[in-house]
């Protein structure tokens, strides 16, 4: 259980929990009053970085690339349509702030404000900016562009962030103002992933969503995203297909009501380069991707996602838990407990009606939450968690 993702300040190899090649670690309850205030950086003593998927790169992240890989916008005035019923539903377009990821021409944006919508359009391509802006003429809805691309903001590997970039600074003069967690849908966003990024940017949003950081500073904040069949596939699955049952499904399953909305056709869309030109596919590959359809997904953060046992404090080890027990997916979960947790690992599957010899692959994502909050509140052990640590880990 080791690996440089789970990292540890030198004061806790220093400490008196320190023995041999492990450390004990405590974790305490906490309400969302006692973080709500507070850097994530300050969170714990015990800082713990949660195990990254395997594709995330630490040392390189995808945001420093060189050159961004053509968008997709909405070409037809049809799936524009549709989208704005989605997106609104039976709700007053006017106190719904829509923010709209890379709009391109504007299909989906000039809908949304002749549906009355708030929309803030973010572009990372300046060729479109002066197509939008005229767009709020003759409408009834509200529009603000923002020259930004939305899937690059709040990078999390950088300890300055520019303002450009920061959600914060953004949001601040765009007039936005958070909201509690167990308030309503404060905003939502629509974007098509990037196909070559789509599980890094899922990875990312996870992070931040957890630890309340980024768009979730601001409350429950819906996406509404296109995804590829395969990502979507992933998402949704249950123990029912193992084959596609990972870390990634369970965490944003516990996390949100995941809905799938409506598959669109490949058709729907444009594929602009980043000068803004139309893409002409020359390669075989560029041709199927071009086939493909895509699938709108509803990721919803649920209000009772967070609790005394869970919280931004804690939910690195939560990670942690998810991403040990699917290493061996297919071990009895009680021999992954007694690796995990000092608490007695039978009395804890008793409780959440759990047999010693049930594997990972077969718990459900509800499944694993009730796990990590019944050892977080159990009174066995002060300290609940074990982590084997190298020297070579720690953080300095």
């Amino acid at each position: 259980m080791r690996g440089p993702a789970m990292r540890l300040p030198p004061r806790i190899a220093l400490s008196a929990l320190a023995r041999g090649p492990s450390c004990i670690l405590g974790s305490g309850a906490a309400t969302r009053k006692d973080w709500q205030t507070r850097n994530r950086r300050g969170f714990s003593d015990f800082n713990i970085e949660p195990l990254p998927d395997s594709d995330l790169e630490e040392s390189s992240p995808w945001t420093s690339r060189n050159r961004s890989e053509p968008t997709r916008h909405i070409a037809c005035k049809k799936a524009a349509r549709n989208l704005v019923r989605d997106l609104l539903e039976h709700q007053n377009p006017s106190r719904q702030i829509i923010l709209e990821c890379n709009p391109g021409p504007g299909i989906l944006t000039g809908a949304l404000l002749k549906a009355g919508a708030r929309v803030v359009a973010f572009e990372s391509e300046k060729t479109f900016i002066p197509h939008l802006e005229p767009l709020q003429r003759n409408m009834d809805g509200e529009l603000q562009v923002v020259h930004c691309d939305f899937f690059k903001m709040d990078p999390r590997y950088q300890e300055v962030v520019r303002p450009d970039v920061s959600s914060q600074a953004i949001f601040q003069n765009l007039g936005i103002k958070a909201v509690p967690w167990s308030a309503g849908v404060p905003i939502k966003v629509f974007g098509i992933l990037p196909y070559k990024h789509e599980r890094r940017i899922l990875w990312k949003i996870l992070f931040d969503l957890y630890s309340c950081e980024s768009i979730y500073r601001y409350g429950r904040v819906e996406l509404n995203m296109f995804v590829s069949e395969k990502e979507f596939r992933k998402l949704i699955a249950t123990p029912k297909r193992p084959d596609l049952y990972q870390v990634m499904a369970v965490l944003w399953q516990v996390a949100c009501d995941v809905k799938f909305l409506h598959m669109e056709p490949w058709s729907s869309f444009s594929v602009h380069t980043e000068n803004g030109h139309l893409e002409k596919s020359k390669h075989g590959e560029s041709v199927n991707l071009l086939k493909q359809n895509l699938y709108l997904v509803r990721m919803t953060p649920r209000r009772t996602l967070f609790t005394e046992n869970l919280s931004p404090l804690n939910y690195d080890i939560f990670f942690h838990l998810v991403k040990h027990c699917f290493g061996k997916r297919n071990a009895p979960i009680i021999r992954h407990l007694r690796s995990l947790s000092t608490v007695d690992p039978i009395n804890i599957l008793r409780q959440i009606r759990k047999n010693p010899g049930d594997t990972a692959a077969r718990m459900y994502p509800h499944d694993f939450k009730k796990l990590f909050e019944t050892i977080e509140q159990s009174e066995d052990s002060v300290f609940k968690w074990i982590y084997d640590y190298c020297p070579e880990d720690m953080e300095f």
